[in-house]
């Protein structure tokens, strides 16, 4: 795989002005590369394929066909809100895809996060190849790369290993002959803000939070199973209204829950209770290759502790990530 570095001599996007000039020159490539050809868009609703939509929208128009795909593995309401916005908001081409059968059933018994990891990213490679042979002209394949998936998923010449990987690196099988739209593949997380801002963007979607490609799967860590993803689900629905209403949504760049493949003994109604742990994670970054840890108040870990014990049928215990990165990645898989 050959490496595509960033210039070095690229300034950092952190102004309008900036902004403007990098989508002037992107939507200037995206016509010269596409022509008028069509598009398929890999559309989570997350910040990165939002702003490549926007890009798109803005550089060809109607030729880009949008596809969203709920892989079973999205976050309570997910698919529901992308659809929303996307196709009453942007007026976007969009085409739903619910995969959630053919994603779980591929993942049944698989613990090992890469590869997880892997089926996830051939699968939606397969899914957008099903998709795109329903349609016609269907050339390109546009996707919200962005430079730390480079950073993190590419074995550096001096023999570090990978971090993980990304299901939007490492290009297409050689059997598709889908060819790669990236027009933001060598900015950071926080350059991307700036260009959605840019792009005319709402607010909420600029800064929406961040979400990986695999979605749960990387949350619900060892084989998964539907009983135990239902209650990562409903507890991480628990965790994002509990900082919405205490005003740590926008302070906070990314929360989330975490439940492993383990279980210890409670009690509940008087009785032994062998449930899950549920395990909170927030943290603060610009470019996502170094992390913080936001403290929470101790108030509000008692009462996202207090609702998920008590509404998440399979949680006995709450505990709190302090661990920065490095040494911890943002992730736990």
């Amino acid at each position: 795989m050959e490496i595509c570095r960033r210039p070095e001599d690229m300034a950092r996007i952190t102004t309008k002005a900036l902004a403007d000039s990098f989508i002037e020159q992107q939507v200037k490539e995206i016509r010269q590369q596409v022509g008028d050809k069509k598009v398929l868009l890999a559309l989570s609703g997350g910040v990165d394929s939002s702003v490549v939509a926007a890009l798109l929208i803005k550089a060809i128009g109607k030729q880009l066909v949008c596809v969203h795909v709920n892989h079973g593995l999205m976050r309570k309401d997910e698919s529901e809100n992308v659809i929303k916005v996307f196709r009453e908001g942007l007026d976007a081409n969009l085409i739903y895809v619910d995969a959630t059968d053919r994603f779980l059933d591929l993942l049944a018994g698989v613990a090992e996060p890469e590869k997880k990891r892997k089926i996830i990213g051939a699968e939606f490679i397969n899914v957008f190849a099903d998709e795109a042979r329903k349609l016609e002209g269907i050339d390109f394949l546009a996707q919200g790369t962005i430079y730390p998936d480079i950073l993190e998923s590419i074995k550096q010449a001096e023999g570090k290993k990978a971090v993980k990987s990304h299901h939007n690196v490492g290009g297409l099988p050689e059997d598709l002959n889908f060819e790669l739209v990236e027009p933001i593949k060598l900015l950071f997380k926080d350059e991307v803000r700036v260009v959605g801002e840019a792009l005319g963007l709402p607010h909420g979607m600029v800064y929406r939070q961040p979400f990986p490609g695999p979605g749960l799967g990387v949350r619900c860590l060892g084989a998964i199973t539907r009983d135990r993803l239902h209650a990562l689900r409903e507890a991480d629905a628990i965790l994002r209204d509990e900082f919405d209403k205490c005003g740590l949504a926008e302070k906070v760049w990314q929360y989330f829950v975490v439940i492993p493949d383990i279980k210890s003994v409670g009690v509940k109604d008087e009785s032994r209770y062998e449930g899950w742990p549920a395990i909170i994670r927030a943290i603060n970054t610009t470019d996502a290759m170094s992390a913080t840890i936001e403290e929470i108040p101790y108030a509000v870990l008692h009462k996202v502790t207090d609702r998920i014990t008590h509404e998440v049928e399979g949680i006995n215990r709450v505990l709190y990530d302090l661990t920065p990165k490095p040494i911890g990645t943002i992730e736990w898989e």
